[in-house]
């Protein structure tokens, strides 16, 4: 097992906004560390989450000019929760936008979950905008992943899955995810949040290698969940990706861009299959496949490695100047 490693400590963002990026979508979008840095944008995952400070922490702020942004409908963009206007083929775009607009000619990508599948999207759309990809917890946006999501866990946490459906009838549980989608666009507001409590609580308890079986949701973070819950439903209803869309098949045109994953073992919300699927078909990949580790990012060995990967990147991409400043810290 590692030693336990540090994130970087907390930042600011040293610029912020909002682009508007149609009639009705504002997304908001921030930047952090050295200005004059090797740029990286952060993609998170959901779709739904929303970035957070804690991404900012996973890379070397005097070194990385570090790009973060909320896509459609999640954390400050507005309106928030929308599900109008809100596609894969969309937020594609957003990024490109944001990379326009912040004048950068290309830039390394680090997301997770859903953040690995749009990665993949925009690499597929722009790749000569792409110096390499690191990326965690794959999730090729499959339905029998999605599947796996709604009725697979219960193999692994049958009493939190018991709970995800307790409130769903017996005809209601033939289809989970029409049943959840009828209550998280319902016209009550109130059994829109109730929906959202227990979709957010159902796989927040799954995400970490141990069980997080505390897991409480205090009334002013509900709308941050309705909106986890809402576009996600939206995303695994509509946009799935199989057939001729599967990424699987697209992937080989850019598969001379430099991909990391790192992988965790015991992931219940993104299993492995997926991750060994794509290095299967990568050449010259770098696959860790993590022990002790499920999906989140935060569980301590996934932590720990992404954390050896940003710093194995930096001194790979810095210049002369800043290998002698970063020798100085």
């Amino acid at each position: 097992m590692q030693s336990h490693i540090e994130l970087y400590p907390p930042i600011n963002p040293y610029a912020s906004g909002f682009l508007e990026v149609s009639a009705l979508h504002s997304i908001y979008w921030e930047q952090c560390g050295n200005p004059n840095g090797i740029p990286v944008l952060i993609i998170h995952g959901g779709p739904g989450e929303g970035c957070s400070p804690i991404h900012r922490r996973f890379f070397d702020p005097n070194i990385f000019r570090i790009i973060l942004f909320d896509q459609r409908g999640c954390g400050r963009s507005s309106p928030h929760g929308e599900l109008k206007e809100n596609t894969p083929a969309l937020l594609v775009s957003d990024i490109n936008t944001i990379r326009a607009h912040l004048d950068i000619d290309s830039w390394h990508i680090f997301g997770g979950s859903w953040g690995s599948t749009l990665a993949f999207l925009y690499a597929l759309k722009f790749p000569n905008t792409v110096q390499s990809l690191i990326l965690r917890g794959i999730f090729l946006f499959q339905r029998k992943e999605i599947d796996w999501f709604l009725t697979g866990i219960k193999n692994f946490f049958p009493k939190t899955w018991g709970r995800f459906v307790a409130h769903l009838s017996a005809k209601e549980q033939k289809n989970i995810l029409k049943s959840y989608y009828a209550r998280l666009t319902h016209t009550d507001p109130a059994i829109q949040k109730d929906a959202a409590v227990d979709w957010f609580t159902y796989e927040s308890t799954c995400a970490t290698l141990s069980p997080n079986k505390s897991i409480s949701i205090h009334e002013e973070h509900k709308p941050q969940a309705l909106a986890m819950a809402r576009i996600e439903a939206h995303y695994f209803k509509y946009h799935t990706m199989d057939g001729k869309n599967a990424l699987l098949k697209q992937l080989p045109k850019i598969k001379h861009i430099p991909l990391t994953i790192v992988q965790g073992r015991y992931d219940i919300i993104c299993p492995p299959l997926s991750a060994q699927s794509v290095i299967d078909i990568w050449d010259n990949a770098q696959y860790y496949l993590v022990d002790n580790a499920g999906h989140s990012m935060m569980d301590p060995e996934i932590k720990n490695k992404l954390l050896t990967v940003t710093y194995n990147l930096a001194e790979h991409y810095k210049t002369p100047k800043q290998k002698d400043e970063h020798d100085v810290i």
